[in-house]
């Protein structure tokens, strides 16, 4: 087990984060329309996970404004943005914020997505939720980028992220 910070306190993270070159962990998430979205719906496309907390938090928020911005000049890529919200609260956010460039998915009903993306934090206020990070997916289904940020009040490294995809 692992462990990150919220606010300075250490919190355990449940899970394996995926490592680079290797096969990334197929998954099943739920689509703003509650149908499911799944990693080989993407074969041939790269894919960008932007998984945190919750959208309802200014850092999250944030990290989904940013990738829906800096998304928009990458060829053949979609960014998913991953959190625990259900997919109405996430699709409203979108919607308000006018963000085209980015899908939402929550793994409200696939926690399994928490541990096989080595994100699931199993302690403290925000047990239950995901740790930030941000994993990136050639292709071939090839992870090519993993940053799980070790404070969640920070943001991501976008541009290592977006180094990765290009």
């Amino acid at each position: 087990m692992s462990s990150v910070t919220f606010q300075g306190n250490s919190v355990a993270v449940s899970g394996q984060l995926p490592t680079v070159g290797q096969a990334a962990p197929d998954f099943t998430l739920t689509g703003a329309d509650l149908s499911d979205i799944k990693l080989g719906d993407f074969k041939g496309k790269k894919v960008l996970l932007n998984i945190f907390p919750s959208v309802d938090t200014g850092v999250c928020a944030t990290s989904v404004r940013t990738f829906n911005e800096k998304a928009a000049g990458l060829n053949n890529t979609q960014v998913l943005c991953v959190s625990m919200d259900l997919p109405f609260a996430s699709s409203r956010f979108c919607a308000a914020e006018g963000l085209e460039n980015v899908q939402v998915a929550s793994a409200f009903r696939h926690t399994e997505f928490l541990a096989d993306y080595g994100v699931a934090l199993s302690d403290g206020a925000l047990r239950g939720l995901s740790a930030r990070a941000v994993v990136c997916i050639d292709e071939n289904g090839k992870v090519t980028h993993v940053e799980r940020v070790a404070e969640l009040t920070n943001e991501p490294d976008y541009e290592g992220a977006l180094a990765a995809l290009k």
